[in-house]
């Protein structure tokens, strides 16, 4: 016996047991799949198995991104650059919101990179299922593939829009520091926060269409309660330790500290939003796997 994705299959060659139905199934293999009870754990090699899938599915994404769009890609530059703008005039000049000591736009256009592939993975992966049901019902695949494919798909935007920042950072003559070797592990932080918030939204919506409702608010609110246009300084020192509960914290202030040199190095700040999106992931992974039995009957 082995074990596939959500599965106890039972492999045998036993040719003269097969029923007068299973005479109809090509080959002498009968496998015999029953769900599973209780924890599933993980199982990586499934996933490595259908990596092709993975790569078919993430290429696909893209590609009816911008089917049919006139700009193209030029959306992955152009949604975060005209936010920047905005927070520019009415946060940074009109408000005169603090940047601590760099130029307004590169401080926030810092953080809207990985505001954005979060918020983008965030709506995709949540919603994913549910658009692949057609997949789910026909054909059996572990379907961690879906959600991961739609949080890996932001990465090509992510890099697009990285190229801007770059240009930025050489108009306004800031030199990076040795800090900015530890950019990838921010990078990994926010898309471990939008495929752990994604595995329990996505695993929810099969069930509860009212997920499809609340994300766009959910969305919204996260940004309010994120340093994204202001800094996390701000924020009284006594709700610091509440306030960097938030996992998306941890990352903008990550990617602050590997960019232009601010936040300390390994922030109290950014150690809690770690812990708490390592929680986040491993209970997503739990409660996806447990429900992922029902997906073809309930979806």
């Amino acid at each position: 016996m082995k074990r596939l994705d959500g599965f106890n299959v039972q492999e045998r060659e036993d040719a003269s047991s097969i029923s007068e139905t299973n005479d109809k199934l090509p080959g002498k293999w009968v496998l015999n799949i029953h769900p599973s009870k209780g924890y599933v754990p993980i199982n990586l090699r499934d996933l490595w198995n259908y990596r092709e899938l993975l790569y078919f599915l993430i290429w696909r994404d893209i590609k009816v991104r911008y089917k049919q769009t006139a700009l193209g890609v030029v959306w992955a530059i152009l949604q975060p650059f005209l936010t920047m703008v905005a927070f520019s005039i009415f946060l940074g000049h009109l408000a005169g919101v603090p940047s601590e000591g760099v130029p307004y736009p590169i401080f926030t256009f810092t953080a809207l990179l990985p505001w954005q592939l979060f918020a983008q993975a965030f709506i995709h992966s949540g919603n994913s299922l549910v658009a692949n049901q057609h997949l789910i019902t026909k054909v059996y695949f572990p379907r961690l593939v879906i959600p991961i494919a739609a949080v890996l798909g932001g990465l090509v935007d992510f890099a697009i829009a990285f190229v801007v920042l770059l240009g930025m950072l050489i108009y306004f003559g800031i030199m990076p520091t040795v800090a900015i070797l530890t950019l990838p592990l921010f990078i990994l932080l926010a898309l471990a926060t939008a495929l752990a918030v994604g595995l329990w939204l996505s695993a929810l919506n099969v069930e509860y269409r009212d997920v499809r409702h609340l994300t766009p608010f959910l969305v919204q609110f996260w940004l309010f309660v994120t340093p994204v246009a202001y800094p996390s300084s701000l924020i009284p020192k006594e709700w610091q330790v509440w306030y960097s509960l938030n996992p998306m914290t941890g990352v903008i202030e990550g990617f602050r500290m590997a960019l232009l040199g601010k936040t300390e190095w390994l922030s109290s700040s950014i150690l809690v939003s770690t812990i708490v999106v390592a929680l986040l992931l491993i209970s997503g992974l739990a409660y996806f796997r447990r429900m992922e039995k029902t997906f073809a009957d309930v979806v």
